[in-house]
């Protein structure tokens, strides 16, 4: 199921996304400034070239003062270079205002878009129990008897019919809108091609009374060796999710769980389980990625004077833009979430920058925050509170 580094590395590709549009934003407002000292193509009136390159310069200079010090001093500059810089700055804060908002919504779709995988593979029984009806009613209009196996088996399949048949997952597949739509012929060519082709499928087809036992173990041999294996499919998730490969676990484990939870019932009503949440506690998963997202880059300015005062032999330019994300959100999370001991916080980014950044981010992520956090604890600027929390002071 998901789980909290998931939801970590979700947050700091959004704020990486988030850094790299900023960077885009400042280079837009130069361009606006350039624009607005551009000789005007359209008018018959002679313009002094060299006086509007001179005036853009300055406007220039001025913005970049801002950039860097959140102010800048006119210096008895025209009212047309200062309106100019003025306009340049509200076009870039109104820029990155959107743009924060946008990642963020983006970080919380990509996490949501699981749950789609999760309830969109679970659909894949539905798709398999309506091919197989079309098979069989193809089956039935022959007059002369049709090839193959005889398949009307998996119709009966109990665990099948429980979560076809359950009231939470018929809701949650009408919610969410939840349909394979085109994809269903690429299904179908793996359903002749590799299922009715699968000698345990073959088998079970012989069966002729198969207990729920039999039932799960058929389904969950589909998922775990067909539709998580299979080329074709890997391929068309991949196509339906850019992070497939991140997400692939967490769905697998989702579905697992779906299947356990189905199948070791043996009796009474299945149709009022509800199925999986997205993790145990999604609400206050969710509020922790979010106030992350949103703390780290609001004191993304706090927490980079703080690296290069802990880096003094380093330039903390040279620190490359993944590293910094990574001890900007871990110096956030100590700061802001009590509950999380500070070696928690430690050791899950270190194995985030063993998983995304440099060969050399490890140590590096670890010496500069083990050295961080005994400052501030020592400083009493880290306090922890809650059961266990022995290594805090």
């Amino acid at each position: 199921m998901l789980n909290r580094r998931t939801l970590r590395i979700k947050a700091m590709q959004a704020i990486y996304a988030y850094m790299q549009a900023e960077g885009s934003d400042y280079l837009l407002a130069l361009d606006q400034i350039g624009e607005d000292f551009a000789p005007d193509l359209n008018t018959m009136e002679v313009q002094d070239k060299k006086l509007l390159e001179g005036q853009k310069q300055i406007a220039t200079l001025l913005f970049k003062e801002w950039y860097e010090k959140r102010q800048f001093d006119p210096e008895d500059a025209e009212k047309v270079i200062i309106d100019a810089v003025n306009r340049a700055i509200v076009s870039y804060q109104n820029q990155v205002r959107k743009d924060f908002r946008f990642y963020q919504n983006q970080m919380l779709t990509a996490v949501e878009r699981i749950y789609d995988h999760y309830l969109a593979n679970l659909q894949l029984l539905q798709v398999l129990n309506n091919l197989v009806e079309e098979e069989e009613a193809k089956r039935s209009r022959r007059f002369t008897e049709a090839k193959g196996p005889d398949v009307k088996q998996f119709l009966r399949n109990q665990l099948v019919q429980r979560i076809l048949n359950n009231k939470s997952y018929q809701q949650h597949i009408i919610r969410r809108n939840i349909s394979w739509g085109s994809d269903v012929s690429e299904i179908a060519q793996v359903y002749k091609n590799v299922l009715k082709q699968d000698e345990v499928f073959l088998s079970y087809l012989q069966n002729p009374s198969p207990t729920l036992t039999d039932d799960f173990e058929l389904v969950k041999h589909i998922y775990k060796n067909i539709i998580f294996k299979e080329k074709t499919l890997q391929s068309l998730f991949e196509e339906q999710d850019l992070n497939w490969a991140e997400n692939r676990s967490i769905v697998k484990s989702l579905v697992n769980k779906t299947l356990k939870m189905f199948g070791e019932e043996a009796d009474g009503d299945t149709t009022e389980i509800a199925l999986l949440d997205l993790s145990p506690n999604w609400e206050d998963d969710k509020a922790f990625f979010e106030e992350l997202y949103e703390q780290t880059l609001q004191e993304s300015e706090k927490y980079e004077a703080m690296i290069a005062a802990s880096v003094q032999n380093w330039d903390v330019e040279r620190v490359a833009l993944l590293d910094k994300i990574i001890l900007k959100m871990a110096l956030s999370e100590m700061y802001i979430f009590r509950s999380i001991p500070v070696k928690v916080t430690i050791n899950e980014y270190i194995e985030i920058s063993k998983l995304y950044s440099t060969p050399k981010s490890k140590q590096f992520v670890n010496g500069v925050l083990d050295k961080m956090a005994q400052e501030l604890i020592n400083k009493g600027e880290i306090r922890k509170s809650g059961r266990g929390l022995i290594d805090n002071k």
